[in-house]
Parts: structure tokens; C-alpha cells; sequence
């Protein structure tokens, strides 16, 4: 039995495709269908109406055309959403193993690493900037539970606005966090 690599492949890529790509995916089989229907009727009657056959004919074309179009667009969406993932994956691992801050080192190191992702140099900048903002947000978050554990400890407080308060007055660096050392105070005291 042959096995069938590029239609596992298209399995795999509707599967992923977003709900929009593939309702439309499926209308025009539904429209293939009906035009299929019309056309064998026209063939069937007496005297076959030569303009609905070639109206319908050319309907059926159209509709064959759209499911080309539509299949592209599928595996074009893929692609990008694939390639989006790789990028992100390695330059993530690139960027623990560097521990570099600066941006544009990243972006150079990382293509001179990576000769192949030379022509999407704004795509391996934006993805770097958000992987350095979620790896600042994550050991700040760190950060404030080790330093929420022990001011809790020393304080000995179990009201969770005086602690809050009295956490800012001693950390102001810390103000905009106000939702969040209220939330990890609430863990912390359970």
C-alpha cells in the first residue's frame, strides 16, 4: 500500500490552520457539491439548456480554483506559524546559553550562529525583545517572592495591607507591583 506523505502532511496542516481557514476550506466542496448536482440535471433533461451547462461549468472551475487557493493559503499559514515556533525555540535556548542583554549582540550572534535566518533579521529582533521581557518579568517574579518570603518572616505581620504597605515603604522599586505582591502575600500567608 503507497503511502501518502503529502496528504498526512495537509491532515497535519488543516488540523493546525485556525477555525476561519477551515470553514472556508470547506465551503467550496459544498458549492462543488451543488454544482456537481445542477450540471448532472442539466445533463439528465430532455433537452439539455446549453447556458446553464456553461454557467454552471464555469462555476464548477471557479469553485475548483478557490479549493487551490484556499489549500495555499493553509499551508502558507503553516509555514509561517512553523517557522515562528523554530525561531522562538531557538533563540530562547540561544539566549539562556549566551546570557547577553543587549538586543543587538543577540541579533548579530544569533545570525552568525544561524546563517540561514539572515534575511529575517526583524523577525529574530522582535522575538528576542519578548523573550528577554518574559525572562525579566519571570526573575523578577523570583525576585519578589524570595524577598516577599523573607519580609514576611522578619515581620511577622498577618494583615495583608499593612504588609503591602509596609513592603513598598522598604522596596519603592517595587510600586508598580502592587497587584502582584498583593496576590503573592495571599499565597505566601495560606
Amino acid at each position: 500500500m503507497p503511502r501518502s506523505g503529502r496528504l498526512r502532511r495537509f491532515i497535519r496542516e488543516y488540523g493546525e490552520s485556525p477555525r476561519f481557514e477551515k470553514l472556508s476550506f470547506i465551503l467550496p466542496f459544498l458549492i462543488l457539491i451543488v454544482e456537481g448536482v445542477l450540471l448532472a440535471h442539466a445533463f439528465t433533461i430532455d433537452v439539455p439548456d446549453i447556458m446553464v451547462v456553461e454557467l454552471t461549468t464555469v462555476l464548477l472551475i471557479i469553485s475548483f480554483v478557490e479549493i487551490i487557493f484556499v489549500t495555499g493559503e493553509i499551508h502558507d499559514h503553516y509555514q509561517r506559524s512553523n517557522f515562528d515556533k523554530m525561531l522562538t525555540i531557538k533563540l530562547d535556548d540561544f539566549i539562556l546559553q549566551s546570557k547577553k542583554n543587549n538586543v543587538k549582540r543577540i541579533v548579530e550572534d544569533f545570525i552568525e550562529l544561524y546563517p540561514k535566518y539572515k534575511n529575517h533579521r526583524s523577525e529574530i529582533y522582535h522575538t528576542s525583545c519578548q523573550i528577554m521581557e518574559t525572562h525579566k518579568e519571570e526573575y523578577l517574579e523570583k525576585e519578589l517572592t524570595n524577598r516577599l518570603k523573607v519580609f514576611i518572616k522578619k515581620t511577622k505581620e498577618t494583615n495583608v495591607d499593612d504588609i503591602l504597605e509596609t513592603f513598598i515603604k522598604k522596596y519603592p522599586s517595587y510600586k508598580k507591583y502592587r497587584s502582584e505582591i498583593y496576590q503573592k502575600t495571599c499565597q505566601i500567608l495560606e
